[in-house]
């Protein structure tokens, strides 16, 4: 799965404060995402995030994997 610097996905779980739009800050071995309604930064095992995803948003191809 090709996955970059300031993608924005959407997670197939809601996040507590009802968003479901995540941005991705940080890519490697684990993932930093930011909710992009509220804010909170959550890291997460590359596995866990690559199953957690529904779809992607919108791609930004400029800093690879």
């Amino acid at each position: 799965m090709q996955l970059f610097v300031g993608d924005i996905v959407e997670m197939k779980k809601l996040h507590p404060c009802g968003g479901n739009q995540w941005e991705i800050l940080r890519t490697g071995i684990d993932f930093r995402i930011k909710c992009l309604k509220c804010g909170h930064m959550v890291m997460l095992p590359r596995t866990k995030f690559e199953k957690g995803i529904k779809k992607i948003l919108s791609s930004q191809n400029n800093t690879q994997v």
